[in-house]
């Protein structure tokens, strides 16, 4: 079976029977391969865990050597919204083929992303009809709150991090995240890390890693 997104699969360790799912989405510009290098020291505490990093349904405006989740180069919010609900629904498609081809449940998935991958794993994470075992973001943002407002459909718990300094996405909107969640009654942990610009550092690294640890449950 293939994917309808093109997607980098990085299988557990010693042919490790699957339990679990990571799904990492990229940020704008980007693609599979690098955020795949995440896993590089994640695989070695996650047992029976197979990683999927799946490349954007577009070419990059900007960068046509990388992809997008959706189009930033109109400045207008009613257009990005229309983008990225487009984009939700191919990432929900890409989900349920990962269901299906492993035989595993949401209750076995994590989304993580991003910059905009982070976006649309906090769009399609609480949207979905059944909770995810967890969501993790790194430097992004709500699209757009009262349209998630309207959508949300689940509980699953949400670990934000951002850099204090982020140049491209403002930390404020890691605030604005927590206080939309904390209001929604979420289970949601933030952590602003600091001297920090758009980018994911060994710590915050290491801090995803420690929550999703204790979330999955291994063979």
């Amino acid at each position: 079976m293939t994917f309808c997104l093109d997607t980098e699969v990085i299988p557990p360790n010693n042919d490790e029977p699957i339990k679990n799912v990571i799904i990492l989405l990229h940020g704008y510009g980007g693609d599979g391969k690098d955020i795949s290098m995440l896993t590089l020291n994640w695989k070695r505490f996650l047992k029976n865990t197979l990683f999927l990093c799946p490349n954007g349904h577009e070419k990059c405006e900007i960068n046509p050597m990388g992809f997008q989740w959706f189009d930033l180069s109109k400045n207008d919010e009613k257009y990005i919204l229309e983008k990225s609900i487009e984009a939700e629904k191919i990432i929900n498609k890409f989900i349920q083929e990962v269901k299906n081809k492993y035989e595993v449940l949401n209750k076995n998935i994590v989304l993580c992303g991003f910059s905009q991958g982070c976006m649309m794993a906090i769009n399609a994470g609480v949207t979905s009809e059944q909770e995810y075992n967890c969501i993790v973001g790194f430097s992004g943002k709500i699209i757009n709150r009262d349209n998630l407002q309207s959508k949300l459909k689940n509980k699953s718990k949400i670990l934000l991090i951002h850099g204090d300094q982020d140049e491209i996405v403002s930390s404020t909107f890691l605030l604005e995240a927590k206080d939309f969640f904390k209001r929604n009654k979420f289970d949601i942990q933030t952590n602003l890390i600091k001297n920090c610009g758009h980018h994911i550092p060994i710590d915050a690294s290491s801090i995803a890693l420690n929550f999703i640890k204790k979330n999955l449950e291994f063979l």
